[in-house]
């Protein structure tokens, strides 16, 4: 009898245990960013907090650096299922709307704050979700990110726009840039970001531009050791989640990582911007130059009659967002 009762308690063990090993899942979350960059810390957060809600029962294995591949590579994956979440810039997101192009806008961040505010803007965040959803097949977006503001860097410095007359910028495949940087002056030419290094060095472009952490962490002050702070565009970035996994989660589930996305958002485009402060005065130890006091008078005279047009070209939505950033203060 005795040990027919252990049998019996055996048993129920193994089928708790089985359940329990059925029910935890492990994700993939891919970037193509250092883990120790503004990236790595919203995916750090989101590993975190999807731990903490699920009860250790969902876990998020990390592929950064382009492990997985490009950002366009990336969001390819997502859409069929091959990655589970993928946070990549809003600006290469026009890959697959590009209304996303919107973001990649000049001047419509007045600054650090501003940026700040919007991204983490309940309205704004429900109007870009709205706007991936129209067009994107494949995946879901979750919520908004950022790397901070995006300055030029060079082999020269940069003080005024004349100084981009036929210089050739590497920049983000979007209509947004392909539309405003040639309107400076500048001759535009696309690549994965993970050639931007070498091509630097090469000279098949002059210039780059992204943020002070994204330029400190992959070296390029090696090879354009000049930054001069245009601050002509937000570094945002979006987290998307597959429909596969998506549609696999019950409503239960989809709460958990609903509120991780959210709880992300409300500390990571902040903690960017810190971390693109501390990232200047690193740079700036290290020797690199930073050229201050850029006259962005002509820039923004010159974007300025340009962005309404291309938001019109773009669609209803990024009219609507362009609207939205405008009126937050």
């Amino acid at each position: 009898m005795f040990r027919s009762v252990q049998v019996a308690a055996l048993a129920v063990g193994l089928v708790i245990a089985a359940s329990a090993a059925a029910q935890k899942r492990e994700f993939s979350f891919a970037y193509d960013q250092p883990r120790a960059s503004a990236y790595g810390f919203g995916a750090d957060f989101f590993e975190k907090r999807i731990g903490e809600l699920s009860k250790g029962t969902f876990a998020i294995n990390q592929y950064p650096s382009t492990q997985l591949g490009s950002e366009a590579q990336t969001l390819q994956k997502v859409q069929t299922g091959d990655i589970d979440f993928v946070l990549v810039s809003t600006a290469n997101a026009s890959t697959i709307q590009p209304e996303s192009g919107v973001f990649s806008l000049h001047f419509i961040f007045s600054g650090p704050e501003h940026a700040v505010k919007v991204l983490t803007n309940p309205t704004v965040i429900q109007a870009m979700r709205e706007m991936y959803a129209s067009k994107v097949k494949g995946a879901h977006m979750l919520t908004l990110g950022s790397q901070g503001l995006r300055n030029l860097y060079c082999k020269k410095e940069i003080h005024k726009m004349a100084d981009l007359k036929n210089v050739k910028v590497r920049v983000q495949a979007t209509a947004t840039e392909d539309t405003l940087f040639p309107s400076y002056g500048a001759q535009v030419v696309h690549m994965p970001f993970g050639e931007v290094y070498t091509s630097l060095q090469t000279g098949v472009v002059e210039c780059a531009e992204n943020g002070y952490t994204v330029y400190m962490l992959n070296k390029h002050y090696e090879v354009a050791p000049i930054m001069s702070v245009t601050e002509h565009e937000a570094n945002n970035s979006v987290l998307f989640v597959s429909d596969k996994v998506w549609s696999s989660l019950s409503a239960e589930q989809k709460k958990w990582v609903q509120q991780a996305a959210d709880d992300m958002n409300r500390v990571q485009p902040a903690k960017a911007f810190e971390m693109e402060r501390e990232s200047r005065a690193k740079l700036q130890k290290m020797g690199v130059k930073i050229v201050e006091g850029v006259d962005k008078t002509e820039f923004q005279k010159t974007s300025a009659p340009i962005l309404e047009k291309i938001a019109k070209e773009l669609g209803p939505h990024a009219v609507k967002i362009l609207g939205l950033v405008r009126s937050i203060k």
